[in-house]
């Protein structure tokens, strides 16, 4: 298969993590013969530098223009501290998304067993907790109409049929791959836009007989990703809710550097790590490669080269039973490696399977 990546590594620690998940790229490209080709474009505060814009239309067309896009992290220190800021690096991933038509984001919350003892919840709570957030990406408060005074502020939670339709119909597509169990997260009993996603889904739910669908308000899903986390399968929700949950899914595992994600819609996929640019560990190589790692997997995946994606999340656990990992996820007296010795076990690995 030939495929063309757009390369997005963007700020903080997105360029360390981003070599790592190129070389990764490559070495499974070689392995099972495929043709991959590079383009690198300019992101979030590195663009703003650079040109003055979070997501320029040379690195929309770049994105447009390939299969898939690779993406890092976007975020600076800088413009957090200036709330007079008129331009900010969380706007180009905003842009990225509205432009790409990338309503649907995919993160998968899965612990892995060497690591349960990171996890700040019991290990009979969290062992064998293995379930994907499927948060709508593209509406809701972050896109809605807004207003920013000195008095009064609002921002408008707006929802439409096909919106919501879209967004369950994929939500549904994975419940059936999986253990076939759906649930709805929203607040019906308090907002009128959930009330809308609730009718909708409970319309829907009628074509997927096979589907065990229930409805659970955000508050409530909340505490039970705490107290029960086995008990979830497939949960779909809105954009701000989704933001909130996948976070707080993503800490069960014990690091946010170790779940990938990915976001698909209308024109190309992007695949990422969750978590955010890290400024302060920037350059210092201690960054966790591995979310950026299993990104990849989850590129190759969604091409149906399975293998590929299998051979990728093999090497990871290898890594992680042999202890070749960066200091946060470290045993205590384990032999310290960081971002490049991670990533050059991980390609050593695949090259010699």
């Amino acid at each position: 298969m030939k495929l063309k990546i757009a390369v997005l590594a963007g700020d903080g620690i997105g360029p360390e993590i981003m070599e790592q998940g190129v070389a990764v790229t490559t070495a499974v490209a070689e392995k099972f013969g495929h043709e991959v080709t590079y383009r690198e474009a300019l992101c979030g505060a590195h663009a703003i530098d650079e040109v003055g814009d979070p997501f320029p239309e040379e690195t929309f067309q770049a994105c447009m223009e390939a299969d898939a896009v690779l993406f890092a992290s976007v975020g600076d220190p800088k413009f957090d501290n200036d709330p007079t800021a008129k331009v900010r690096p969380e706007q180009g991933l905003l842009a990225m998304r509205k432009k790409l038509g990338l309503y649907a984001n995919i993160r998968p919350v899965e612990t892995f067993d060497c690591l349960i003892h990171k996890s700040p919840l019991k290990d009979e709570l969290v062992r064998g907790a293995d379930f994907i957030c499927i948060r709508e990406l593209t509406g809701g408060m972050y896109f809605g109409e807004k207003k920013e005074g000195t008095d009064v502020a609002y921002d408008t939670n707006l929802y439409s049929r096909p919106e919501v339709e879209r967004i369950l119909r994929i939500a549904y597509q994975y419940a059936r791959r999986r253990r076939k169990h759906l649930t709805v997260v929203d607040k019906a009993n308090v907002l009128a836009s959930s009330r809308l996603w609730r009718k909708v889904a409970q319309e829907m739910m009628e074509e997927y007989p096979d589907v065990q669908t229930d409805f659970m308000y955000v508050d409530n899903a909340a505490m039970r990703m705490i107290q029960d986390p086995r008990f979830f399968d497939v949960m779909v929700t809105e954009n701000t809710f989704g933001d909130i949950l996948t976070d707080e899914g993503s800490c069960i595992t014990g690091s946010m550097g170790l779940l990938p994600s990915a976001s698909t819609g209308e024109h190309t996929p992007v695949f990422e790590p969750i978590h955010g640019s890290w400024p302060q560990g920037k350059g210092l190589n201690i960054a966790n490669p591995l979310a950026q790692i299993l990104s990849v997997a989850m590129l190759y995946e969604y091409f149906g080269l399975k293998s590929e994606g299998a051979l990728i999340r093999e090497a990871v656990n290898a890594s992680l039973d042999h202890n070749i990992r960066t200091p946060e996820i470290q045993v205590e007296g384990g032999a310290k490696y960081g971002t490049r010795e991670v990533g050059a076990w991980i390609v050593d690995y695949i090259r010699r399977k």
